[in-house]
């Protein structure tokens, strides 16, 4: 499978990546030791940083856009004035299983199944499940966000897929689903620390991920495949997540794991965020 995404080093709190052509360095708070491969950051296309604001050096040697397959989908990037680029590649190993998962539950059940993907982004596992056959709906608070995942969805010759597309608030969208007796087979949620919804409503994870979790469950058909958390929130460790699916949902089984950043063999892995999944088994 193609990949076109590695990360080169990592350390002094900042991580060296390769995007295609385009290499970046950027903050890294937990890449706290010394670099492996000093002699490649001089490499780096642009460099971002967070010193007194949020920083580009270089940006204007980036293309405008430009595209990358990565874990299997084709995604456009951008740099942002955050320093983000629409893709959080730590994610791409859970793109795999879920494209895998989905594609055995469809053999299973003699059907496609229904996938939501909450807090959706730009689309990298939407696309991954409509790989698989599912019928996918896709939600975001961000119109932006949602418009660029349509553009990867193109990208990766899915414009036609049974995809919904939704600019929303996950609470009320979910709420008004647990009405209309809509239910789906998986569900993906990538819930942040702090959000807004599409109306300005806000989103604590501390404070909204419990009633969430507990219309995620409401909204599962009664055979269902998964429900897939993740987070880049300090403190909601593999346990922490494991913790949350296991209270709303009886049986099955749980695993857990930190997300990573990953590249050649002699470069140290680097953890950016954790997951856990709940699987009827």
């Amino acid at each position: 499978m193609k990949n076109e995404y590695e990360l080169l080093d990592s350390g002094n709190g900042k991580k060296l990546e390769r995007f295609g052509d385009v290499v970046l360095d950027r903050p890294c708070a937990q890449a706290v030791w010394m670099p492996q491969r000093p002699d490649l950051w001089e490499t780096a296309t642009a460099r971002f940083d967070r010193v007194g604001g949020h920083n580009w050096e270089g940006r204007g040697k980036l293309p405008n856009a430009w595209n990358i397959e990565i874990g299997g989908v084709a995604m456009k990037l951008s740099a942002t004035d955050f320093g983000h680029l629409g893709v959080f590649p730590e994610t791409r190993g859970l793109w795999e299983w879920i494209r895998s998962t989905l594609k055995t539950e469809t053999g299973k059940k003699g059907r496609e199944p229904r996938f939501l993907n909450l807090f959706a982004y730009s689309g990298g596992a939407t696309l991954a499940a409509a790989q698989s056959g599912a019928h996918c709906c896709h939600l975001d608070a961000s119109k932006g966000m949602v418009d660029w995942a349509r553009e990867n969805a193109k990208l990766n010759n899915l414009q036609d897929a049974p995809i919904r597309w939704i600019v929303d608030d996950v609470i009320k969208f979910l709420r008004r689903e647990v009405k209309r007796g809509n239910q789906y087979d998986a569900v993906l949620l990538d819930p942040p620390s702090f959000g807004r919804g599409k109306k300005g409503e806000l989103y604590k994870i501390e404070e909204s991920l419990m009633t969430t979790l507990d219309l995620v469950h409401q909204v599962l058909t009664g055979d269902p495949s998964f429900v897939l958390l993740t987070s880049h929130t300090p403190g909601f460790s593999p346990i922490v997540l494991s913790n949350l699916l296991r209270q709303y949902n009886e049986g099955g089984a749980v695993e857990c794991g930190e997300m990573l950043l990953t590249g050649p063999s002699d470069v140290n892995d680097l953890p950016n965020g954790n997951w856990a999944r709940w699987i009827n088994k």
